[in-house]
């Protein structure tokens, strides 16, 4: 899929946040990323850390284990993610757009 890359042993995930949104949710994907609406602000790398806890906890996951890798202060980001199960991989392929 375009929106992910699967490495082997982590995967690369292109999300495009919306901050300030009304309530958290994965809303789906939009071309080649996955569009997560976050209720954190833009400020301060404040809706950064916001979107990595709550990516953690929908997904299962240790929030040490996801790592911001681009677009600190852009909408547009990519993270990598080192627990990449069986498991995760299912979830994110069963997401629609």
């Amino acid at each position: 899929m375009a929106w992910f890359d699967d490495k082997g042993d982590h995967l690369v995930v292109h999300i495009r946040t919306i901050p300030r949104a009304s309530k958290d949710c994965i809303q789906g994907v939009l071309g080649d990323a996955l569009k997560v609406r976050i209720q954190a602000p833009p400020v301060e790398g404040k809706a950064n850390a916001y979107l990595i806890k709550f990516l953690a906890q929908q997904w299962g996951l240790p929030r040490n284990s996801i790592t911001l890798i681009s677009g600190e202060t852009g909408r547009d980001k990519r993270l990598r993610i080192t627990s990449s199960s069986t498991k995760l991989r299912k979830q994110l392929l069963s997401i629609k757009a």
